[in-house]
């Protein structure tokens, strides 16, 4: 049994490459409650250190009855402490990752990153899965020791995120009068934070991920970041369809907006 969250694929993609059938978080947490395997696995991407707090929430409210239980995490350019903190937190409530490993693949965070430029760059990623694959079947234990250096860029970004909210809340997240109405950002979006209401996309409220879904996904590039390094240029991982996507996030709240 394999648990994932994904907004531009990465995620999606490890999660197919481990099990042919993965369970998408966004709709799972609607019904969280206690499930049982021989193995159950986690597949979700790093954000500012840290799982998405979809992901955290998902894993707070479940029980898991299993004899192993891992994560996997994507990532573009660091992982920093991720593995340590995440494993230091869950034990801390009671849930205890037997393994947890990476896997590293195109950064989509468009205010650092050029789209054109990360997609060039062989990463290796199958080759990654692999190693992964063969790990998890052989039930192999073990948890990756940050350094120091890792560490210590967790606190940097916690603290920027502290002091400037607008830097991982999604409000510089803006949409354009290129908007056509297509709701596409709405079916992608993990939280149901998008609306499309006279034919215009809008956010219903704070709550976001950050995980820009909606601006990689918008088939007008109508919804934009910030300080972009390429305007031009957006991601979707090459293995998945924008239709998994959809089917991985919608969250279908129109009803009390209508």
């Amino acid at each position: 049994m394999v648990f994932y969250f994904t907004a531009t694929g990465n995620s999606l993609y490890v999660a197919k490459c481990i099990d042919k059938y993965p369970v998408s978080i966004p709709q799972a947490i609607k019904n969280s409650s206690i499930y049982s395997d021989n193995q159950i696995g986690i597949v979700c991407p790093v954000y500012c250190g840290e799982i998405p707090n979809t992901v955290k929430e998902f894993l707070k409210e479940s029980k898991f009855d299993t004899k192993y239980m891992y994560l996997i995490l994507t990532y573009g350019n660091s992982a920093s402490d991720c593995p340590e903190f995440t494993y230091n937190e869950f034990k801390a409530l009671g849930i205890n990752f037997d393994y947890i490993d990476t896997v590293h693949c195109v950064d989509n965070y468009l205010p650092v990153f050029d789209m054109a430029e990360e997609k060039k760059i062989d990463k290796q990623t199958d080759i990654q899965i692999a190693h992964i694959i063969k790990n998890i079947r052989l039930m192999k234990k073990g948890i990756p020791s940050a350094t120091d250096a890792d560490r210590k860029l967790h606190k940097q970004v916690a603290t920027l995120n502290k002091l400037i909210p607008s830097f991982n809340n999604g409000k510089m997240i803006k949409i354009t009068d290129k908007c056509i109405g297509c709701k596409v950002c709405e079916k992608v979006c993990p939280t149901g934070n998008i609306i499309v209401l006279t034919n215009y996309a809008q956010r219903r409220s704070k709550k976001c991920e950050y995980c820009l879904a909606c601006v990689h996904a918008c088939p007008q590039k109508a919804i934009i970041v910030k300080h972009e390094k390429n305007k031009n240029e957006r991601y979707r991982n090459e293995n998945v369809s924008l239709d998994e996507i959809i089917k991985s996030n919608f969250q279908d709240r129109r009803e009390s907006y209508e």
